[in-house]
């Protein structure tokens, strides 16, 4: 299997980071715009698209600030691979903005960086930031 790189997004979006935190970091705010559905038990999260399923763990979160989920591999043990949403204020302008932090495969970058404009895209339109 092929050795993921790490990569870095910043998207701005115009919400309060209180609104924000609360679609990035419980069950039914990620379903209206990450997953077609997300369930939890505990710290565990399974996000659901049309035909495939995924395990993260709730592995670091701080209120209006950011979450970061770690996969799960098949056995249920921790993997490498995390992906982190952190939400940026800048102090003189208030201008907010979204970062996202994830692994994907180095000949995938470019798709990998398309999904997550296409995820943020969906977002902004869920919280009216269009």
């Amino acid at each position: 299997m092929e050795v993921k790189v790490k990569y870095e997004l910043e998207f701005p979006i115009h919400a309060s980071p209180s609104l924000l935190y609360q679609y990035i970091s419980t069950p039914s705010g990620l379903s209206e715009w990450f997953a077609d559905n997300v369930n939890s038990r505990g710290e565990i999260f399974t996000f659901i698209w049309e035909d495939s399923e995924e395990r993260a763990k709730l592995a670091a979160k701080k209120t209006g600030e950011r979450v970061k989920f770690r996969w799960m591999n098949e056995d249920d043990s921790d993997s490498e691979y995390f992906f982190e949403l952190r939400i940026m204020e800048d102090e003189i302008t208030k201008d907010v903005s979204i970062v996202v932090i994830d692994f994907t495969e180095e000949d995938e970058l470019d798709e990998a960086a398309l999904l997550w404009e296409n995820q943020i895209s969906d977002l902004k339109h869920v919280i009216g930031s269009v």
